[in-house]
């Protein structure tokens, strides 16, 4: 068939875009190979070039120039999988991620616990598990005492076991009790920075068939962080209750391994929160890079190099070549 043979004309353009088949990480950009001047100067074929000129086209919806060619040397920073041609394309870029993960904050995520939940005591009393005059004698020690959870005065007061408090906070949440069985503090100390652990209460516990992250709380889930998480790992996150006293042995045991180096830093304005995670984009040249908002945090991970992810989504294999930056803002710190 006729069009079968046709060639290109070499003014024909041939636009890349990145695409996570194929490639370790849907944030690593595709095209990022070095490619011999002198082959494009010769007019030589380079493979995977082809004698097309192969164009980039720019993340920034206000760039102007929308396209540059491959040799112009600045191949990087990448941000959420797009390249900026210029330093204010890169700026637009993060303005653009900032105002997305505020309006998700907006939109229902905001920091405050979720309080339409059958109380915890009402819980336990339909199991059958305390009687009337029990929970009414917990929530006056709890009241007279003004400190402590429910659970740990029915504990105290009822003889309760642990293990039924933490199923009751499973039926109250609508979540599974999660086992601690498979977990590798070393590994999972890379997945998010210590201080979302220590605050939140967050803990991963394992990956499941390179595609699932398992994440264990106390008490009560955290859809806000899950959504966070799901976004830089790239996995899907499930998450679930873990027995106290098992929680709290994985968390120090978490806390106690080398993690992704991390910097604390607060800014004054969301204004300058754009223009400082700009200038570390320039600054580090990162292959790939990723920004999103944990309830009054801004979380920036750098990605140097592109063997430094994994198999498993973008988590990475070891503390190498990773950066990791949390900002607050004003006097969030």
């Amino acid at each position: 068939m006729p069009f079968l043979t046709k060639r290109l004309d070499s003014r024909s353009m041939d636009v890349r875009i990145p695409s996570a088949a194929g490639a370790e990480s849907s944030l690593l950009w595709e095209g990022d190979v070095y490619r011999p001047s002198r082959a494009l100067e010769s007019g030589v074929e380079v493979p995977g070039f082809g004698q097309s000129i192969q164009r980039r086209l720019c993340g920034s919806a206000e760039c102007v120039s929308t396209w540059t060619v491959p040799w112009r040397k600045r191949r990087r920073p990448i941000f959420e999988g797009q390249w900026g041609c210029s330093g204010r394309c890169v700026l637009a870029m993060v303005r653009a991620a900032m105002s997305r993960e505020l309006g998700e904050g907006d939109a229902g995520m905001a920091t405050a616990p979720h309080r339409h939940r059958v109380p915890l005591g009402l819980v336990l009393l339909a199991q059958g598990w305390i009687t009337h005059p029990q929970l009414r004698q917990a929530l006056k020690s709890q009241r007279v005492s003004g400190r402590g959870r429910i659970g740990d005065w029915l504990m105290a007061e009822c003889g309760l076991e642990a293990e039924q408090i933490t199923r009751g906070l499973s039926l109250q949440w609508s979540c599974p009790v999660l086992p601690v069985r498979g977990f590798v503090p070393e590994a999972m100390a890379l997945v998010m920075p210590k201080v979302f652990v220590e605050e939140f209460g967050l803990l991963p516990l394992r990956v499941v068939g390179s595609r699932i992250l398992y994440m264990g709380l106390e008490d009560r889930l955290d859809a806000s962080a899950a959504l966070a998480m799901e976004q830089m790992t790239q996995l899907k996150v499930e998450s679930g209750l873990v027995d106290s006293a098992q929680f709290r042995v994985a968390r120090s045991q978490l806390l106690q391994c080398d993690a992704v180096e991390t910097k604390l830093e607060a800014v004054v304005s969301t204004t300058a929160l754009g223009a400082r995670v700009t200038a570390l984009l320039e600054q580090r040249q990162p292959v790939a890079s990723r920004l999103v908002r944990l309830h009054q945090y801004y979380w920036l991970r750098v990605w140097l190099e592109s063997g430094a992810t994994g198999r498993c989504g973008t988590l990475p294999k070891n503390g190498e070549d990773v950066q990791d930056y949390v900002f607050s803002i004003g006097d969030r710190a």
